[in-house]
């Protein structure tokens, strides 16, 4: 079997780089539903779909695994964005349920530290799945935490840290957020093709989808910027024309 790497890379040569965030908020009722028939509608513009936690955790274990199931049949790769970061043993026992819930990558938190992180990685692969890991969020305040300058070995900001660490743990990818293009731009050179990059905050955050890409990021993750537009299908088939520069 391909890696979550590989996979995610393989669809988006057809479906391009969109990966939908179906972070619905608690409003929004027949969670399972709705996220199926997104996958219908606009699965061939999209390469994969993450579902954050608050969508996780109102629905059933069947409920998931039949959502996971329909994407791919659609062939999309799924994130479950947890924002994963614990103790070994505790990152271990909340992996193995995610992939027997049919989830093919985890989003974690390096701030769990390096050696936790390797072993998650290590774990993950074995199962031939995917690690993602925060290195700067899209959300204003994210520069409060992620550009903090912090001195370890030598004096440097928190995310380029959080980037180093990705590199020597061999994840799958890194999050970016799209409203920050010198931070991308920095990471991918860095990085090279040694990671993906995968950029939160196209549309409604005021990321840029032609700018981001041009800066280094392989996958845009999109979320209100479709699910709210009144055209759904045209908004994700335009992001998909963008996310091959066109």
């Amino acid at each position: 079997m391909a890696t979550f790497k590989t996979r995610l890379f393989n669809i988006s040569k057809a479906n391009g780089k969109v990966i939908l965030a179906n972070d619905y908020d608690i409003s929004v009722k027949n969670l399972e539903s709705k996220t199926i028939q997104n996958i219908k509608k606009l699965h061939p513009y999209l390469c994969g779909i993450k579902l954050n936690f608050h969508l996780l955790l109102p629905l059933s274990g069947k409920e998931i695994i039949k959502i996971n199931k329909t994407a791919h049949r659609y062939g999309l790769q799924t994130i479950a964005d947890i924002k994963l970061n614990d103790i070994g043993n505790t990152n271990r026992v909340t992996t193995e349920n995610l992939w027997n819930l049919g989830f093919d990558a985890v989003i974690a938190n390096p701030i769990m530290g390096l050696d936790s992180l390797k072993n998650l990685v290590k774990s993950a692969h074995q199962n031939q799945k995917g690690v993602i890991t925060l290195c700067h969020m899209s959300a204003p305040e994210a520069k409060l935490s992620y550009d903090m300058e912090i001195k370890m070995k030598k004096k440097q900001q928190l995310y380029q840290l959080f980037l180093d660490w990705a590199l020597t743990a061999k994840v799958d990818g890194i999050v970016v957020g799209a409203t920050f293009p010198k931070i991308i731009q920095y990471c991918s050179k860095k990085a090279g093709k040694n990671l993906s990059i995968f950029s939160p905050g196209v549309g409604t955050q005021g990321g840029n989808a032609r700018d981001v890409i041009s800066h280094g990021s392989n996958y845009l993750i999109v979320g209100r910027t479709i699910l709210n537009s009144k055209t759904p299908i045209d908004t994700a088939k335009e992001l998909h024309l963008q996310s091959f520069g066109k």
